[in-house]
């Protein structure tokens, strides 16, 4: 069984990684494929637990710092889309509906002005460059980040619902 579990883990932390290496080769790549990337732990989590999910997304997060070309889409994955699949799990087990839905969103912006400072300072962009027309651009997209992420956090809901009612079967775990 364990090895069973290594193998899995391996081929799902390899097409994370190819995926995360495309970033630099997709131009929409930066923010859609470290989302797929992410989605790929689900049938972890599912099928071996939250431990082995950790240590699949640590793997592809220090191999995709070292090799993958676009560090902005690592950031995204490393702090928001490679974690959260994980951490869904923790929130969907609140049973006030309303209590899990507001923790999500208080975590996605906690995150995702994390990644923001930390693309400042590990980037090097100016904190400048980030105003348009004097509109401030990260909480313009701090705002439209919050709208895509409860379209994600739905979608990975009815993706998680297939997994468990069509393909969980096929693998025969």
């Amino acid at each position: 069984m364990k090895s069973r579990k290594v193998a899995f883990g391996a081929v799902v932390a390899s097409l994370s990684l190819v995926l995360m290496l495309l970033t630099g080769v997709l131009p929409v790549g930066t923010y859609a494929l470290p989302c797929f990337a992410g989605i790929l732990l689900v049938s972890i989590v599912i099928e071996f637990g939250v431990a082995w999910a950790i240590g699949v997304y640590a793997g592809v997060t220090v191999l995709s710092f070292l090799i993958a070309s676009d560090k902005e889409a690592v950031i995204y994955y490393a702090f928001i889309l490679g974690i959260y699949p994980i951490l869904k799990s923790f929130f969907e087990r609140i049973k006030l509906k309303w209590l899990s839905f507001g923790l999500k969103l208080i975590y996605f912006n906690l995150v995702a002005i994390a990644a923001y400072y930390v693309s400042i300072f590990l980037l090097s962009i100016p904190e400048e460059s980030f105003s348009l027309f004097g509109v401030n651009m990260p909480l313009v997209f701090l705002l439209m980040g919050n709208a895509v992420f409860v379209a994600y956090d739905l979608c990975l809901s009815r993706l998680i619902a297939l997994y468990l009612n069509v393909w969980r079967h096929r693998f025969k775990f």
